[in-house]
């Protein structure tokens, strides 16, 4: 698939630079719109064979274009940080908001290929890598990220000729490296992984474009004219009405409501709850100061009802932890800040490190059920963030976190009551709100969401607890008795 870029491409200085003059001001003005219309984000990474100018690239382009707004990201081995959460962390954190420009160097394709070529990772585990980048690109195309994917070839002779004239010249011998000679003695083996790695993860929604960059005039001509072909491209489209997802089939006639299936009123004397409480406390306290906690992370997601008494249960949760140990993230509507990016950004920037909690008052969640009922999100993409979302917890529990999701579940009839009580009480009127009434309204289509949900996204590794609320001592007591029993049993495996 390289024969194209190894052939002798050339472009005399004249001609060089009679385009490039008008490559720099439309390039500029695309950017100028891009940030003006602020419709999708741009996400360009740079990827290939060493001493193929991706560096001199990059600066010719933040030369052509204002630098001021386009975010270069470099990554290379992770930091300790990095290494102390999954390995999309460190990508999600940088990704360009929408009217912006990101170039990545070093993404998620590096760490795969290099333990190939050097043996650390099998031919079943690169697989597994190859598919989890095509999700995420899946993911991020879906969300309207325009990714432009360069990789930049040498054959192993213009990489060899390229090594060695850099080294005769005074002013560039600095930029070669024990690195790079080293990878050009691994060319071959280079390659030999490269090759099928750029066939599988070149999707229509993601493709490669294969940059020829033995000279460098027609490598800069190259990536400036195509760089600036799709963002035209993507800038004077009209932005495509979304299309509806075809209809679900039916729900079996016989199907189990989960949530009707619950007896919600269970019974729990004070005497009980406190002893019951002060137990479940103790067990999670000991769970989260044990020796191992270091190696493992909790996560606790927190959904359910309005007035179903999440803060009641936070509360009593943070009573059994470290304050310095753990943190609660409230999740309301996204900030501008947070729509200019994919919806699942937001939540990755909060993953705690090991032996760490984080806990959110609602969550990700939001995408399949508010999002979903209100109509905030087409049905398209609250349909695939199902598989999304089990993917992001995928990768949260394989990193070492336990995932603990719990819904509070009350009744039409006591959900009335709470209200009620909140209106009539001083210090509890800010909890309630015409929304929260509103809401009521539409208490069949969100109960309809929260099955669909727990079906979908309850997994063997991320279950749903679903919590009977109607009495609020039963509700705490049960949360943390389970975050208990989560967090022994991950330290007895």
């Amino acid at each position: 698939m390289f024969e194209a870029a190894e052939l002798d491409h050339k472009v005399d200085k004249a001609a060089y630079r009679e385009e490039e003059a008008e490559l720099r001001r439309a390039l500029l003005q695309a950017q100028r719109d891009l940030g003006a219309q602020k419709r999708f984000p741009v996400l360009i990474l740079i990827a290939g064979v060493e001493g193929a100018g991706k560096g001199e690239t990059v600066h010719l382009l933040n030369e052509w274009m204002d630098p001021r707004f386009i975010e270069v990201t470099g990554f290379g081995l992770p930091t300790e940080e990095e290494q102390a959460h999954p390995p999309m962390w460190r990508f999600w954190r940088a990704l360009p908001p929408k009217g912006r420009i990101g170039v990545f160097f070093g993404a998620w394709q590096t760490m795969p290929i290099l333990e190939r070529v050097l043996g650390h990772l099998g031919k079943g585990g690169f697989a597994a890598r190859m598919e989890e980048i095509m999700r995420l690109e899946r993911m991020l195309a879906q969300e309207g990220v325009l990714l432009i994917k360069y990789w930049f070839h040498l054959s192993k002779a213009q990489q060899k000729k390229r090594i060695r004239s850099l080294e005769k010249d005074k002013g560039t011998s600095w930029k070669v490296t024990n690195y790079d000679r080293k990878l050009l003695e691994h060319y071959d083996d280079f390659i030999e992984v490269c090759e099928p790695f750029l066939r599988e993860t070149s999707t229509g929604e993601a493709p490669w474009t294969i940059v020829p960059a033995a000279d460098e005039r027609y490598r800069a001509l190259f990536v400036g004219r195509h760089l600036l072909s799709t963002l035209r491209g993507r800038l004077d489209a009209k932005p495509e009405p979304k299309r509806a997802a075809p209809a679900a089939p039916p729900a079996p006639p016989d199907r189990v409501n989960v949530l009707r299936a619950l007896t919600l009123k269970q019974e729990m004397s004070r005497d009980a709850y406190d002893k019951a409480l002060a137990e479940a406390q103790g067990r999670l306290a000991r769970a989260t100061r044990h020796k191992r906690y270091g190696e493992t992370s909790l996560i606790a997601v927190f959904e359910g009802n309005d007035a179903a008494g999440k803060g009641g249960a936070i509360r009593r949760l943070g009573a059994a932890l470290d304050p310095r140990a753990y943190r609660i993230v409230p999740v309301a509507a996204p900030t501008e800040e947070e729509r200019a990016q994919p919806y699942l950004w937001r939540f990755w920037r909060h993953m705690p490190r090991p032996g760490r909690v984080t806990v959110f008052d609602r969550s990700w969640y939001g995408r399949v059920l508010v999002e979903r009922v209100e109509g905030f999100a087409p049905e398209p993409d609250w349909r695939r963030a199902y598989a999304e979302i089990n993917d992001f917890e995928e990768q949260l529990v394989a990193h070492g976190a336990v995932v603990a999701k719990f819904w509070l579940a009350i009744s039409k009839e006591e959900q009335h009551r709470r209200f009620k009580e909140r209106e009539a009480t001083a210090f509890k009127q800010h909890k309630i709100t015409e929304e929260d009434w509103r809401n009521r309204e539409k208490w069949d289509a969100y109960e309809a969401a929260v099955c669909e949900m727990v079906e979908r996204t309850s997994t063997g590794i991320a279950p749903w607890t679903l919590v009977e609320a109607d009495n609020k001592l039963h509700a705490r007591v049960k949360v943390i008795a389970t975050l208990a029993d989560m967090l022994e049993e991950r330290l007895r495996g």
